[in-house]
């Protein structure tokens, strides 16, 4: 057997969630400096982990796939020989590729040089405190990102931190992006939408933010289906370009790169400013696992005592006010920290 180490990372999504633990690739290069990484995710997040220039191979899971197929896959994966397996997500699938290339880890003990493999504890003991009781047991602010690398580092004494990445976009991507872009003026992004309601900014806020920032040229970033995002540049169209829906989702990576700044609540694009070391503003609300882990962020919260009260944005707002948590974020407020 070869003695180059190969590792393998099982995380098959979702957007922010995969942009988060790409942290833990640069980890595991630097103490692996000479090790062959893979990465296992779902068919849609393959272009994106093709940009991480230390990622070598990247092996696609269809999501519409039978057990049947996964099992056929998990076996592929077995004949690479891994000798680290990192699983990133934690659920029946990952479980079962885990299983498929470490059938013996419950004996691990006894063959300690043949595999090395870690996991992330999805915390279900403390969600339920959190959620249910409203204690909350998990580091505050909970930093995504580094929650990624927690399980791999040395020691518990281990100082923990993001790095600033660099990601290798295609010639097509960039000339495609730039042309639609301002030419030769710094410009702002905004991410607006978001994929659940209650973490979403009110949409009179983000029309004030322009209108307060004159000087100010804006990109409107976003999915087809975002058609709200067509009245800023109706408002403004001298300083406003509408972008949403007309960009991939590498594409939009690679506008928030160019971007001077990202204003964005907890989406997949604050994780991507995060990551690249672009200069953000995080608009947080009700999520918990939402917090930037770079100094180049500033994160914005209420502060509130419900706060945080849902995993990702999903759920009912159980105050008086609705979406209390993201109306006291006001434009003012934004604006003072661009």
């Amino acid at each position: 057997m070869s003695s180059k180490e190969k590792i393998l990372i099982i995380r098959f999504s979702s957007f922010g969630d995969i942009v988060q633990c790409m942290a833990a690739v640069s980890y595991l290069r630097k103490n692996h400096p000479n090790s062959e990484i893979h990465w296992v995710t779902k068919q849609e997040f393959a272009p994106l982990l093709d940009l991480h220039p230390e990622i070598d191979k990247v092996w696609v899971l269809d999501k519409r796939s039978s057990f049947s197929n996964l099992y056929r896959l998990a076996n592929m994966l077995r004949k690479e020989r891994f000798t680290i397996i990192y699983d990133a997500h934690k659920n029946l699938r990952s479980l079962l590729i885990s299983y498929v290339l470490n059938p013996f880890s419950i004996l691990s003990i006894l063959f300690p040089k043949r595999l090395k493999w870690y996991s992330r504890s999805k915390s279900r003991l403390k969600r339920f405190f959190l959620f249910k009781l409203r204690i909350n047991f998990f580091d505050k602010p909970f930093k995504g990102a580094l929650s990624y690398l927690k399980p791999l580092r040395k020691n518990e004494e281990e100082k923990l931190f993001l790095n600033k990445n660099t990601w290798k976009f295609s010639s097509k991507v960039k000339e495609k992006v730039d042309s639609l872009l301002y030419k030769d003026e710094p410009f702002v992004c905004l991410a607006p939408s978001a994929a659940w309601e209650m973490k979403r900014w009110p949409i009179e806020y983000w029309k004030k933010l322009i209108e307060i920032n004159p000087n100010k040229k804006f990109v409107i970033l976003g999915g087809p289906k975002d058609d709200f995002c067509k009245k800023f540049e109706e408002l403004y169209p001298d300083r406003v370009k509408n972008l949403a829906g007309k960009f991939s989702l590498v594409e939009s990576c690679f506008a928030v790169f160019k971007g001077e700044l990202l204003v964005s609540a907890d989406t997949g694009l604050l994780h991507v400013a995060d990551h690249l070391g672009k200069k953000a503003i995080a608009l947080l609300g009700p999520t918990a696992f939402g917090d930037p882990s770079g100094e180049w962020v500033k994160s914005i919260k209420s502060d509130l005592p419900c706060q945080p009260c849902s995993k990702d944005g999903r759920g009912k707002c159980s105050q008086d006010v609705y979406q209390n948590c993201m109306i006291k974020i006001t434009p003012e407020l934004v604006s003072s920290f661009m």
